[in-house]
């Protein structure tokens, strides 16, 4: 296994640090662990979890703990709102740089997706990233999946993503993803993506795609937006059967009641993505 170098292993231990400290507050009692009892349950001195954590985060931990209330959701409903039709006419959306200027993305052929993924070599790795265990699977072309493993465990996960293309031959190979992977989350570098599904689903998570960090949206929105405003249910499915979770952002899609309904990989991970991009948007805006 090829050693990590130093600003890949600050990353690694910045990403773990941040992951175990989400996992105490989000299965605390309101109102939540201090910091210094955070700090002590990390093994860590107050100063230094405060700075890693804002460094990742944006903000302390005591701020992300109200980002993490079970109110959120309706919260971002109420105040940051995305009709998509208004985002589709900026020029937000579509295969060339999105809104977040880091991210391209191309989708396979109808035909080539009715096969499996049958000719595709499909590289993988297991990465640290804020939410818990990251699965990363990607093609020459770019990310094919990303899947978290907290709430579901690791072999389960891969199972899941293995799944959806069982024709495909796996290859473990963390070097060729890990470039992807670090922009994914830290935002540095370009991340590629690989859109491998149906023609209805791939036109869901291009709407997905084009809902901007720290806003929400609803599936009626989304089913509006993909020219089938009945479609509800079905967007539903096609965003839980989403191969590229984070990137493809359906933790951003919600019921109009604000409640967070499902998520593939466990709703206290799509609680944990809300909470850290509006704590991101909002440190930048506050800036």
């Amino acid at each position: 296994m090829n050693e990590m170098t130093q600003p890949e292993a600050d990353t690694a231990y910045h990403f773990n640090v941040v992951r175990r400290a989400i996992d105490i507050i989000d299965a605390a009692p309101a109102p939540g662990p201090s910091l210094e009892d955070l700090a002590r349950a990390l093994k860590m001195s107050p100063a230094h979890l405060q700075r890693v954590f804002s460094r990742w985060v944006g903000v302390s931990p005591k701020r992300y703990q109200q980002y993490l209330m079970l109110d959120h959701a309706k919260r971002l409903l109420a105040d940051r709102f995305t009709v998509l039709d208004t985002v589709a006419e900026t020029g937000l959306s579509g295969g060339g740089r999105l809104h977040d200027l880091f991210l391209r993305w191309e989708a396979m052929s109808p035909g080539d997706y009715a096969r499996g993924g049958a000719g595709l070599t499909i590289r993988y790795g297991w990465f640290d990233s804020p939410f818990g265990d990251a699965l990363a699977m990607g093609t020459e072309r770019g990310l094919c999946g990303m899947a978290f493993a907290s709430e579901v465990g690791r072999e389960a996960a891969f199972a899941d993503m293995s799944g959806r293309w069982p024709n495909a031959d796996y290859v473990e190979d963390m070097v060729a993803l890990a470039p992807w992977v670090t922009a994914a989350f830290g935002r540095t570098g370009e991340t590629r993506l690989h859109l491998i599904g149906a023609p209805f689903q791939i036109k869901v998570w291009e709407a997905l795609l084009s809902i901007p960090s720290g806003q929400v949206t609803t599936y009626s929105e989304i089913a509006g937006a993909v020219g089938n405003p009945r479609a509800v249910r079905a967007v539903g499915t096609a965003a839980g059967r989403n191969p590229i979770s984070w990137l493809i952002p359906c933790h951003r899609a919600i019921r109009k009641s604000g409640a967070l309904a499902g998520y593939h990989w466990g709703l206290p991970v799509k609680r944990a993505m809300l909470a850290w991009e509006t704590a991101a948007e909002d440190a930048r805006n506050s800036a």
